[in-house]
Order: structure tokens, then sequence, then C-alpha cells
């Protein structure tokens, strides 16, 4: 009886080290002017705030002096484009500009910690024509593009990374695009 219960505890504490992925690791560095602009949503991880977007998700960054102002859009159910404008700055003064965070609380909660989410670069390509974006919990996925659409090989290489940093892709939504923003 031991040895099973032994045997048990084992297997379970490997399945569990096996479970915990390894720390996220953000590319190096962003050049904040080549990645201004705007971005279109490839694909994301389901999350609480896009829930009523049906397609069509663009993110626009504009750089101003204390940071980032950016516009996330979507159209909804309806065929009305949705928006929302927030805020992004670097996770630390001193940090990699690859780690950023994102705010979309009035200014005046700005000084409150937890209306910041943490916002990754986390894959880039070297023209800038695609990005993807996590943060370390892994419970937030979004892979952005210059155009509305990727290659199938290419979107295919950024899951296998993605996959290779401990995304669970399972519930991948797929973006579409109308052409109509």
């Amino acid at each position: 009886m031991f040895t099973l219960v032994a045997l048990g505890m084992f297997f379970s504490r490997t399945s569990a080290q096996e479970k915990t992925p390894p720390p996220l690791v953000a590319v190096p560095a962003v050049d904040l002017q080549r990645y201004s602009g705007t971005w279109y949503e490839i694909a994301r991880l389901p999350n609480r705030f896009q829930a009523n977007c049906a397609g069509d998700v663009t993110a626009t960054y504009t750089i101003d002096g204390d940071g980032y102002i950016v516009v996330n859009r979507c159209r909804n159910e309806k065929s009305e484009i949705v928006e929302a404008t927030g805020r992004a700055r670097r996770a630390s003064p001193d940090g990699p500009s690859s780690q950023l965070e994102v705010r979309f609380a009035p200014a005046v909660l700005s000084f409150l910690p937890f209306v910041w989410g943490k916002y990754w670069v986390i894959d880039l390509s070297p023209d800038y024509q695609y990005a993807v974006v996590g943060e370390p919990k892994r419970e937030y996925l979004w892979v952005l593009s210059r155009s509305s659409t990727l290659p199938d090989t290419t979107l295919k290489n950024i899951l296998s990374r993605v996959e290779q940093q401990g995304y669970d892709l399972r519930d991948l939504i797929y973006t579409k695009h109308s052409g109509a923003q």
C-alpha cells in the first residue's frame, strides 16, 4: 500500500511540474516608434473584455509624452463598431521596452496597480509585420499583424513558438475581418 501511495505522489508531483510552464520570455526590445500604428488581431485567447467582439478587431498605438495611447476597436454582433481608449507605458522605467502595461480605466484611477494589465511582446518579426502579445500568467494572448491576414505557414510557426512558451491554444479564437473598418 505504501508503494502505491508513494508512486501516486511521485506521478502527481511530476505531472504538476510538467504543467508549470517556464517563465514567459519577452523579446529583448521593441522599437516603440516602429511598433506604433494599426495592428489587426489575427487570433486571441478568450477574455471577458472582448466577449462582444464578433470581428474586425484592431489596435492602434500612438506615442505621446507619457507612453502610448491605445485605441482598440471591434465589430460587435450588431455590426456596430465598439471602441475603447487606453494608455500603455513601460512596466518599469528601467525595464525592457517589450514589457509594457496597459490600462483602460479612467486616469484618476491610474495610481491603483490593479488597473494596469501586463502587456508583453513575446514574439515580433524583424520587419514589424507581426507581433504576439501575452502576459506571464498566460491568461491573455493576441496574435497581431499589420494586415488582416497572415500566410498559413507564418501563423503555424508563430503558434508553435507560442506553445513552446507554455500557452494552451485549444480555445484560440481566430478573428474574422470583413474589410469594413
